[in-house]
């Protein structure tokens, strides 16, 4: 709980600030002094519901009530879907790009792995530049479902890579990035609930790539 409080206080208290300032802009020609506050707010309510998703999955996932429930869906479809959803948190010129190979139909939970893409490719696009690319290669063989989440950003250094998935860790060189050190363990766990795997490649200042390898169950399709 006092971590949670920590989180909020910081985007509540810019939400505050700005608004107090926006209503002491009252002439015309105050405009780009309004808008500039206006989009700080905007900001700041949108890394409020990252904070509050972050801890609601947690909390669930604590209290075991993340329940497992397979079905057949079209994972390219499901991509591109994803694709889409991701927009508003992308930067300038960022775009997600969509690689899938092997059978579009598949057997798992897909609330769960669409929740796997939406944290890792709004992950990718936070610590990426403008302009930079997200890629999610998608791959389906021999009764598995690999997926590629590939960003062009600050990369993770070494010695932080082995403490990534754990909760509430933050890289040493992402301080000055908003966020609260609970993607990429959500997403372990997630993985883990659909017997997966996840692994990580990353260089410093080029970029990181985590793959998601989870069993399908053909004997549904």
């Amino acid at each position: 709980m006092s971590m949670a409080s920590h989180e909020f206080r910081t985007p509540l208290s810019s939400v505050l600030s700005s608004a107090s300032l926006l209503a002491k802009y009252t002439q015309s020609e105050e405009q780009e002094k309004r808008n500039k506050h206006i989009n700080r707010i905007k900001d700041s309510v949108k890394h409020l519901n990252e904070i509050l998703e972050d801890f609601l999955s947690l909390g669930r996932l604590d209290e075991n009530k993340v329940m497992v429930s397979h079905s057949t869906f079209d994972l390219e479809e499901l991509l591109h879907e994803t694709a889409e959803e991701l927009k508003p948190v992308l930067k300038k010129e960022q775009k997600v790009v969509i690689e899938h190979s092997g059978e579009k139909m598949v057997h798992t939970d897909k609330r769960l792995v669409k929740n796997i893409l939406i944290n890792l490719s709004s992950n990718a696009a936070k610590f990426s530049g403008e302009g930079k690319p997200i890629t999610i290669q998608s791959l389906v063989v021999d009764h598995f479902l690999t997926i590629d989440v590939i960003d062009k950003g600050i990369g993770i250094p070494e010695d932080d890579q082995q403490h990534l998935f754990s909760s509430f860790f933050r890289g040493s060189n992402a301080i000055n990035i908003q966020g609260t050190g609970l993607g990429l363990h959500i997403v372990k766990r997630y993985a883990d609930l659909l017997h997966g795997t996840v692994h990580l490649q990353s260089k410093l200042d080029e970029g990181t790539t985590i793959t998601i390898q989870v069993p399908l169950d053909h004997h549904n399709l």
